[in-house]
């Protein structure tokens, strides 16, 4: 009898474990390396908001908008109140859940919850950015050719 009990408390304690283990294997990870704070007005509408007949500024406010780097994606994600924040070049835990990013952040059991705003492969986005950065550097070059060539008319 003791053995039975025994064994189904080990039963009981296993499935528990692995019950509390399983969600963590579906996270991913990924790096927030950008924010800005954002309109959140279309976040909570949805189409009929963006799209539709004016209404009423109820949902007016700023909230958090991140860029978050994953190993294959890149994620422009919203947050739905002003007050949800995360570090800048933290590694977060995320998983999708009901068109949503659930993030956790340095392993707290409370998960926050994000609009996704814009997915982007990683490989376009950082092409996309290298561009960019060739734009910046060489605008100076262009501005200073562009002068000397209105100053030789």
């Amino acid at each position: 009898m003791k053995s039975t009990s025994l064994l189904a408390l080990v039963l009981v304690l296993t499935s528990v474990s692995m019950a509390v283990a399983a969600p963590l294997g579906r996270y991913q990870h990924g790096t927030v390396i950008r924010m800005r704070m954002g309109d959140c007005m279309l976040m909570h509408g949805g189409f009929m908001t963006a799209f539709g007949p004016p209404q009423a500024a109820a949902n007016e406010g700023v909230c958090p908008e991140y860029t978050l780097l994953a190993d294959k994606v890149v994620f422009i994600i919203v947050g739905k109140t002003s007050n949800q924040l995360m570090p800048l070049a933290e590694v977060v835990d995320f998983r999708f859940q009901k068109k949503e990013l659930a993030v956790r952040v340095d392993d707290e059991r409370h998960e926050s919850k994000f609009a996704i705003k814009e997915m982007t492969l990683r490989s376009e986005w950082e092409m996309i950015q290298r561009h960019i950065e060739d734009e910046l550097s060489d605008r100076p070059h262009r501005d200073l050719e562009t002068s000397m060539a209105l100053r030789n008319r």
